[in-house]
C-alpha cells in the first residue's frame, strides 16, 4: 500500500489520536482494577489476596466466575468475542476489520471483574483489545481504506502495550510478531508515533518505571552462560506445556456454556489459591517480591506450578482476561528457582536472583507468544541495561528452539484463534469461513 503525502499525513494524525485514546482506555482500565481491589482487599493494598481468609481465597474467584458466566450466557455469541484472539480473527478476515464498541465494553467491564475477583489473568491482554478498538473507532467516519483501518487497529494495539509496560519500541515490535502485521514504512511511521504517545501518556501519570521495578542486574561471569542456556530449555518446555494445556482445554470445553466454564475456572483457581494465594490476580506484587529475592524456594515451586495451571485453565475456558502478565510470573519463578538451585554449584561468581528472574520472565513471554524480538526489546527497555541482552538472547533462542523446532509450537493466540473460529462457525453456520494467514495485508 503506497500512500500519497496527504493520505500519510491524515493517517499519521489519526494514529496520534488513536495513541491518546488507546493509552487513556488502558490507564482507565488499570485504575478501575486497582480501585476495585483497594475497596475490599485487606489494608486497601492492591494485589493483597494473601491476606484474605482461606474461605475468601476460594469463594472470590468462584463467585466472580459464576457472575461473569451468567452474564455471558445472556449475550449473543458475537458479543462474547473479546481479547487478542478476537482481534486476530478480525485482522485475518477479508475486507474491512471491525471491532465493535459493544465488544470492547464487554471486555472492559468483565475483564476488570475477572482480575478483581482473583482470576489468574491480566489487564494487558484486554488492554490490547481496548486500544485496537480505539483505533477502529478513530477510523470510522473517515473515508479510509480497509488497509488504513487495519493500520489504525495496529496503532491502537502498539500504543496499549507501550502504555501498559512503558515499552514503546516493544509495542511496535509486538504488532509485527504477535499480530503478524507486515512491515511497511507508510504503516509503521504511524504505529511508532502511536506507541510513543501511549508511552508518554503513561509516563506522565505513572512515571518512567514499568509495572514492576527491576533492580540493577548484570551477568557476573561468562561461565554462567550454560546455566542461562539451560534456563532457556526449561522455559521452552514450560511454554510448550502451557500452550498445549490451554489449547486442549479450549477444544474440550468448546460447547460448554460460559457459566459452567467460568465457574469451573474459578473453582480451580480458588482451590489452588488456598495453598498459594500469590497466584490470585495479576500477581505483580508477587513478581516484585521475586525480583527482590523475598520468596522461598518451596513457595516458588508452588507458585510456578499453580500459576501455570490456573492461567492455562482460565485462558482455555475463555475468561475475558489476558495471559501476558501471568506468563511473566511463571517465567520469573522458573528463573528464580534455577538461580536458587544452582547457587554455589559453579566455582564462579553468580549473578543475583533478579538477573535470572528477569531473563526468565521475558524468555517465557517470547516462547509463549512466539515473539522473541519483542521480548528482547522489552527486556532492554524494562532494565535499561544493554549488558543483559547477550544472555537474554541466548535464553530466548534456546526456548524458541525447544518450543518451535522440537515441539512445533505456534503462538498461544494463534492456537486459541483456531478454536475461537470453530466456535463462531458453529454458532453461525451460514457465515463464510475466514482465511487463515500467517502474515496479513
Amino acid at each position: 500500500m503506497k500512500l500519497t503525502e496527504s493520505r500519510l499525513l491524515t493517517l499519521t494524525l489519526s494514529a496520534a489520536l488513536t495513541g491518546v485514546l488507546a493509552a487513556g482506555s488502558v490507564l482507565l482500565f488499570r485504575w478501575v482494577i486497582e480501585y476495585g481491589q483497594s475497596l475490599f482487599l485487606p489494608g486497601g493494598r492492591i494485589g493483597n489476596y494473601e491476606a484474605l481468609p482461606v474461605w475468601a481465597r476460594f469463594a472470590l474467584p468462584v463467585a466472580g466466575g459464576l457472575f461473569i458466566g451468567l452474564a455471558f450466557n445472556r449475550f449473543p455469541p458475537a458479543l462474547r468475542q473479546v481479547g487478542i484472539t478476537h482481534m486476530l480473527l478480525q485482522l485475518r478476515n477479508e475486507g474491512r476489520p471491525s471491532l465493535p464498541a459493544k465488544n470492547a465494553l464487554v471486555q472492559f467491564v468483565f475483564g476488570a471483574l475477572a482480575v478483581i475477583t482473583g482470576h489468574s489473568v491480566d489487564r494487558e491482554g484486554p488492554g490490547v483489545h481496548l486500544g485496537a478498538a480505539a483505533g477502529n473507532y478513530v477510523g470510522r467516519g473517515q473515508k479510509l481504506s480497509s488497509e488504513e483501518d487495519y493500520t489504525l487497529i495496529a496503532c491502537g494495539a502498539a500504543a496499549s502495550i507501550a502504555a501498559a509496560f512503558n515499552t514503546p519500541l516493544a509495542g511496535a515490535i509486538f504488532v509485527i510478531e504477535v499480530l503478524r502485521v507486515r512491515y511497511h514504512i507508510s504503516r509503521f511511521m504511524p504505529i511508532i508515533l502511536a506507541a510513543v504517545i501511549g508511552a508518554v501518556i503513561s509516563r506522565s501519570i505513572h512515571g518512567d518505571s514499568p509495572s514492576f521495578v527491576i533492580p540493577e542486574i548484570s551477568l557476573e561471569s561468562l561461565g554462567e552462560l550454560p546455566i542461562i542456556a539451560l534456563l532457556g530449555v526449561i522455559i521452552g518446555l514450560l511454554a510448550t506445556g502451557f500452550n498445549t494445556i490451554s489449547r486442549h482445554i479450549a477444544e474440550s470445553t468448546l460447547k460448554w456454556s460460559p457459566a459452567v466454564a467460568f465457574t469451573l475456572a474459578g473453582i480451580v483457581t480458588g482451590t489452588l489459591g488456598i495453598w498459594s494465594p500469590a497466584i490470585l490476580g495479576i500477581s505483580y506484587d508477587t513478581l516484585d517480591n521475586m525480583l527482590h529475592n523475598h520468596i522461598t524456594i518451596s513457595a516458588l515451586w508452588l507458585l510456578l506450578t499453580f500459576k501455570l495451571i490456573a492461567t492455562a485453565v482460565s485462558i482455555g475456558m475463555r475468561l475475558p482476561g489476558g495471559l501476558i502478565a501471568p506468563v511473566l510470573v511463571i517465567g520469573g519463578a522458573a528463573g528464580s528457582l534455577l538461580a536458587g538451585v544452582t547457587a554455589g554449584l559453579l566455582p564462579l561468581p553468580s549473578s543475583p536472583v533478579a538477573f535470572y528472574a528477569t531473563i526468565g520472565m521475558l524468555t517465557m513471554m517470547g516462547a509463549t507468544l512466539q515473539a522473541p524480538i519483542a521480548a528482547l526489546i522489552a527486556l532492554l527497555e524494562m532494565t535499561g541495561n544493554p549488558h543483559i541482552i547477550l544472555p537474554g538472547m541466548l535464553a530466548i533462542v534456546m526456548a524458541d528452539l525447544v518450543s518451535r523446532v522440537l515441539f512445533n509450537q505456534e503462538s498461544v493466540f494463534l492456537a486459541l484463534q483456531v478454536t475461537q473460529r470453530q466456535k463462531i462457525r458453529e454458532a453461525e453456520p451460514a457465515a463464510e469461513p475466514a482465511t487463515d494467514k500467517e502474515t496479513v495485508r
